[in-house]
């Protein structure tokens, strides 16, 4: 552990917990991004705000060097209501820092700061707070605002917290580690009536679970059961009331794979469960499936180096470098379409708030988490930008 950072652990916390006492969401960051730029600002960073509307780029150059890389944290919450009965429990009501963002801020920072004080490393270094990755929009929207033209970034990384993996274990894997995700949605647009005469119309809430029903088979019957995809309906309304039989259904939902193959399957299949039903039935449809982000895919070279930074540090043991693909999906992906880099998850803690699934009201970040990851991007910087 680098002893140096050990002594930022209680800055660390105090930034973690205030983060997490003002959650916010998406790209509405104004009270989160201030207070990240303001803390860059006072470490001596080159900060550049406003990339991707709440993004932050914050640039530390040391030496002659023209190599650099990239460390992205993300910085927005979830729209949940906070169960923990903690000192820094969420202030504001319906939003969480469920996903540990506020987590992945605060080691950024921390090293940062170490960086900015050892500058141990000859080029530059390029600190990136996205806004919006819960609905993964912000990764494109800052890579759309020009992230990779305004600054010259070699390469680029990211990690997310994991619980239910023991404190502190590194996983990682060349190629293709967490899943696309797909938006549906399917309308159904029949004949209501009364509820005591259904033969003198066509309810859609007959078909609509009938289509609900075969997308199971989808994933079972359609993939190759080498391949990995879900197809998780998450909505289905209908302008039906007591005793109105509907004439028009909405169902929605998400769908992940792992290859562009397996997307591809479940988009024609899902096609054609949609308008064979509905043709069966003598009812119109409409279906849309949008891929809102791609396969996360780490290149070799960044996943070995990645792996490598852990082992010396933590120990064999306790990184896996060529883990199981993950079916959660991660916009940090836009990123890996542009650059070479690597996303790598590290173990939150199996006991307590600290092991509760990810989104979960009665989840929590591990503050012992925090020199931990500062300690690894320090070392992967120094590592990278070796002088």
């Amino acid at each position: 552990m680098n002893s140096v950072i050990q002594t930022y652990e209680k800055e660390m916390i105090a930034w973690r917990h205030d983060f997490h006492a003002h959650p916010e969401l998406n790209f509405d960051l104004n009270i989160t991004s201030a207070k990240v730029a303001e803390i860059l600002k006072s470490l001596g960073l080159d900060v550049y705000e406003g990339i991707g509307k709440k993004g932050i780029v914050a640039v530390l150059k040391n030496g002659d060097s023209s190599k650099s890389i990239g460390i992205r944290a993300d910085m927005d919450a979830l729209p949940v209501n906070e169960e923990n009965n903690c000192t820094y429990k969420s202030t504001h009501e319906g939003k969480m820092h469920a996903c540990g963002h506020d987590g992945h801020t605060a080691m950024a920072l921390g090293a940062a700061k170490y960086l900015a004080e050892t500058k141990n490393f000859d080029g530059t270094v390029y600190f990136i707070f996205q806004p919006d990755e819960e609905k993964t929009q912000g990764a494109q929207a800052m890579i759309d605002d020009g992230l990779f033209e305004k600054f010259s970034i070699d390469e680029v990384y990211a990690f997310h917290n994991l619980p239910g993996m023991e404190l502190g274990h590194f996983a990682t894997r060349a190629g293709t580690i967490t899943a696309s995700e797909s938006l549906f949605k399917i309308e159904l647009m029949g004949q209501g009536g009364h509820s005591a005469l259904p033969h003198m119309g066509i309810d859609t809430i007959t078909v609509g679970t009938q289509i609900i029903t075969a997308l199971q088979s989808i994933v079972s019957r359609k993939l190759n059961p080498a391949m990995n995809g879900v197809v998780s309906v998450t909505k289905f309304e209908s302008d039906g009331n007591e005793n109105i039989l509907p004439g028009y259904s909405l169902i929605s939902g998400d769908a992940r794979a792992l290859s562009p193959e397996a997307n591809q399957i479940i988009e024609r299949s899902m096609r054609d469960i949609v308008e064979g039903t509905a043709r069966a039935h003598g009812i119109d449809c409409k279906f849309e499936y949008i891929t809102r982000t791609n396969m996360t895919i780490n290149t070799k070279e960044q996943a070995a180096i990645a792996s490598k930074v852990a082992e010396d540090l933590f120990g064999e043991k306790r990184v896996d470098g060529n883990c199981d693909p993950k079916l959660f999906s991660e916009d940090f992906a836009q990123m890996l379409m542009v650059k070479p880099g690597c996303y790598v998850l590290i173990g939150n803690g199996v006991d307590g708030p600290h092991g509760q699934s990810l989104h979960s009201s009665t989840y929590d970040f591990n503050d012992k988490l925090l020199v931990i990851g500062s300690t690894f991007w320090s070392k992967l910087v120094e590592k990278r930008l070796s002088n």
